[in-house]
């Protein structure tokens, strides 16, 4: 089970609202606070220039639907966003293509195996399953408009800019780092190539893939993104409508069902949101109609999640009331709505 060590934490109920300013600026240096020294886990090294993070490195921020941002610790240390780029690709195609349609596609199960496995492509006859797993993004990535790969790369690059609510830049030397280790998702192009489930080029769907996720964010900007998921896909800051109320719901029952890859299951008993992480250390959680929160910390546990950013992530669940399964009975508050 994950180790959210939030034992005696009391949960609140969700409810309809975020509470006021204070108490969840409180909260947020509180959360701060009570993970800050924790020194489990390891910074991710298999892309080279990964391991060069300081692992000391730990920022909270929260982003209302309102617009309003709370922001604690390094929330402003520049990191690349990797795996988290896969949920807003997938809401830029699902926005191209429809619910039914990219259903078909990419799918949205989960295969119960790790992110990046050949085995469960092969198991389902070259079906991805779903767009969190490596092939599924890489399904996805091929469906995103454009007639060649510079159309397709503007396309991603400004949608994912109108999601943080800022135009977002490429980090060149993870690019490059990655490009230079990514044969395992070259394998699994070629493989869908196979299958008939990919139409494009594969070497170039995954040189677009990893330069998706060599894009720098900071825990502030993926908070934004993950609250326009909240907001119906409009950006809180902006007030730009990035993508429909309906492909925003999509992409949010995908996370749930799909976000923490094998761990997807444990994620939603332990904490009750749907989420996204990345190897560079960041999270984020998002509470529908209310906000989100993204985290960055780069110690990972053995399944490749921030350490300090799932307890983190699971103590404002839970003290903020943002359980989406969490409720109390309506006759105990009958007396309050009166």
């Amino acid at each position: 089970m994950l180790n959210t060590d939030t034992e005696g934490v009391l949960q609140e109920a969700a409810t309809g609202a975020l509470p006021g300013w204070e108490r969840v600026e409180e909260l947020a240096r509180a959360a701060h606070a009570r993970y800050r020294a924790v020194d489990d886990g390891t910074v991710a090294d298999y892309i080279p220039v990964l391991a060069e993070a300081d692992p000391a490195w730990f920022g909270i921020a929260v982003a209302e639907t309102g617009g309003a941002l709370h922001e604690v610790g390094e929330t402003g240390v520049a990191f690349s966003i990797q795996s988290i780029s896969k949920a807003f690709v997938y809401a830029l195609v699902c926005e191209e293509f429809g619910h039914e349609r990219i259903g078909e596609l990419v799918g949205v199960d989960n295969t119960g195996l790790p992110f990046n496995s050949v085995i469960a492509l092969e198991l389902n006859g070259g079906h991805p399953m779903n767009p969190m797993v490596n092939a599924g993004a890489i399904a996805s990535t091929a469906l995103v408009p454009g007639a060649t790969a510079a159309e397709k790369w503007e396309s991603i690059q400004a949608g994912l800019s109108r999601f943080a609510g800022r135009e977002l830049e490429v980090d060149e030397r993870v690019f490059v780092s990655e490009s230079a280790t990514n044969s395992r998702n070259q394998a699994l192009a070629r493989l869908l190539q196979s299958y008939g489930r990919l139409d494009a080029d594969p070497g170039e769907t995954v040189e677009l893939y990893t330069r998706q996720c060599s894009l720098l964010v900071t825990a502030s900007d993926i908070a934004v993104m993950g609250a326009t998921l909240a907001d119906g896909g409009v950006n809180p800051v902006t007030r730009e409508r990035v993508v429909s109320a309906d492909v925003a719901r999509d992409t949010l029952a995908v996370l749930a069902a799909n976000g923490l890859y094998e761990r997807s299951g444990e994620w939603l008993f332990q904490i009750g949101l749907p989420a996204k992480s990345g190897v560079s250390g960041g999270i984020v959680a998002v509470a529908p109609g209310k906000g989100a929160i993204g985290t960055f910390s780069p110690r990972l546990d053995e399944a490749g999640n921030s350490v300090r950013g799932e307890r983190a992530t699971a103590y404002l669940s839970r003290t903020l009331g943002l359980n989406i399964f969490a409720s109390i009975d309506a006759r105990a508050t009958e007396g309050k709505q009166r």
